[in-house]
C-alpha cells in the first residue's frame, strides 16, 4: 500500500512539474515555440553574419523568440527554409530573398499558413503575400555613389566605367536607377564617356529608363554581387579599352565586395593614371581600403537601424497592432508598405565620424586611422 501510495505521489509530483515548465514556455509570447523567422541570403558575406547577431541582439530584451537560417544563394534552399519555419508555426517571418521573383512562391505559402511577410532590405516580387518592406531609400543610395563622382571629376570627357548588381535582385535596379539619373545629365553634356556598355551608351541622351532599358544595360555590367566576376568583368574591360578611356577614370562600382576586386583591376594598369571608384556596405575591408586610398568611398547604410526597424515591425505585429510606414514600394503586384532608413556617405574624411565615433566599429580595427 505505502510503496503505491508512493507511486501515486511520484506521479502527482510530475504532473505538476511538466505543468509548471509548460507554464514557463507560455510566457515566451504565443504559446511558446519560435514568433520570428529570419530567412538571410548567404553566411558566406560579413554583412549578413552581422545582421545575424543584430537580430539576435534585438529581440533579447523581449519575450518572443527567434530561429535564423541561411539560404547560402540558393533559392530552393531559402523554399526550404521558408517551409521549415512554417512548419514550426512561426507567425511572423522576415526574408531577405535571394531572387525577388523566385522569393515568391515561398512567402505565398507563409501567407497561406496566416504568417505574416517582412521583405528584408530586398523587395520579394510579384506577389501580393508581403505585407511589409524594411529597406533602405535604394535609390538615395545609387544617387550618393553617381554624387560622389561627379564631385570628384577631373576634367570633361573622364571614362566613366558602369557596373551593377545583380539583375535577379530588384535592390540592383533601384541602385542602377538612382545613379543614372545622377549620372545621364553629365553623360549627355560630355562630362563623362561611357567606356563599357554599348547599351548604355546607346540610351545615354535619356534620364528616365524603363525596366527593359536598365535591365540592357544591366545586363552587360552586372557583378552578380560576386568579388570575381566583378573582377573578371573589369579586366575583360580594360583589355578592350583604348587609349582615351583610360588615365583619369570613374568607376561606378555597386557595393565594396565588387569595388575592391574592381580597384585591384585598375590600380594594376599602368594607364590608369588614377580613379575614383564607388561602393557600399561599409564593410571593414573596405574601410581599410578607403583609409589606404584604394577605395574612394562606400555608402554607409547603418544595419542597426534596419535590423531594430524590422524587429519592431515584427514585434508590433505580434502584439495585435499596425506597424508604421514611411512609404511603398511597387513590387509588379502591389504597393507594399515601407519603412525606409536614411543613408551615409562616407570618404576617408568621415570615417572617424561615421563608423568610429558612432561605436560601429573599433578605431582598433583599423591601421593608419587619424581622428
Amino acid at each position: 500500500m505505502k510503496r503505491s501510495l508512493r507511486a501515486v505521489t511520484l506521479v502527482l509530483i510530475m504532473l505538476l512539474v511538466a505543468s509548471a515548465l509548460a507554464a514557463c514556455g507560455g510566457k515566451s509570447g504565443s504559446g511558446g515555440g519560435v514568433q520570428v523567422g529570419i530567412v538571410l541570403p548567404t553566411k558566406d558575406e560579413p554583412r549578413w553574419v552581422q545582421d545575424e547577431q543584430r537580430f539576435k541582439d534585438a529581440l533579447k530584451d523581449t519575450k518572443y523568440s527567434t530561429e535564423i537560417l541561411f539560404s547560402q544563394g540558393s533559392s530552393a534552399k531559402e523554399q526550404e527554409n521558408v517551409e521549415s519555419l512554417i512548419a514550426k508555426k512561426v507567425k511572423v517571418l522576415i526574408i531577405c530573398p535571394q531572387d525577388g521573383d523566385a522569393a515568391a512562391a515561398a512567402v505565398e505559402k507563409a501567407k497561406a499558413a496566416g504568417i505574416k511577410v517582412i521583405s528584408y532590405d530586398r523587395l520579394i516580387t510579384k506577389t501580393d503575400a508581403v505585407d511589409y518592406y524594411v529597406t533602405f531609400d535604394s535609390k538615395s543610395v545609387g544617387a550618393a555613389q553617381a554624387q560622389y563622382l561627379v564631385d570628384h571629376v577631373k576634367g570633361s570627357g573622364e571614362p566613366l566605367y558602369l557596373y551593377a548588381g545583380a539583375a535577379s535582385d530588384n535592390n540592383a535596379f533601384l541602385f542602377f536607377q538612382g545613379a543614372w539619373e545622377v549620372l545621364q545629365p553629365k553623360i549627355a553634356d560630355g562630362t563623362f564617356k561611357i567606356a563599357n556598355s554599348s547599351e548604355a551608351e546607346a540610351l545615354k541622351d535619356k534620364k528616365d529608363l524603363s525596366r527593359d532599358e536598365q535591365s540592357k544595360i544591366i545586363s552587360q555590367v552586372t557583378t552578380n554581387w560576386d568579388a570575381n566576376e566583378a573582377k573578371n568583368k573589369a579586366q575583360t574591360h580594360l583589355t578592350a579599352a583604348a587609349a582615351d578611356m583610360k588615365g583619369d577614370v570613374a568607376i561606378l562600382a555597386p557595393n565594396d565586395g565588387t569595388a575592391r576586386s574592381i580597384a585591384d583591376v585598375f590600380a594594376a594598369d599602368s594607364a590608369i593614371k588614377s580613379y575614383v571608384v564607388t561602393g557600399q556596405d561599409a564593410e571593414k575591408a573596405s574601410v581599410q581600403y578607403i583609409i589606404d586610398g584604394k577605395q574612394s568611398m562606400t555608402v554607409f547604410k547603418d544595419v542597426r537601424t534596419l535590423v531594430k526597424d524590422a524587429m519592431g515591425m515584427a514585434v508590433t505585429l505580434l502584439d495585435g497592432g499596425t506597424p508604421e510606414a514611411t512609404g511603398s514600394y511597387d513590387n509588379g503586384k502591389i504597393q507594399v508598405p515601407a519603412k525606409q532608413t536614411p543613408v551615409i556617405v562616407v570618404d576617408k574624411d568621415k570615417v572617424q565620424k561615421e563608423l568610429i565615433d558612432s561605436g560601429y566599429y573599433q578605431a582598433g580595427d583599423f591601421t593608419g586611422l587619424s581622428s
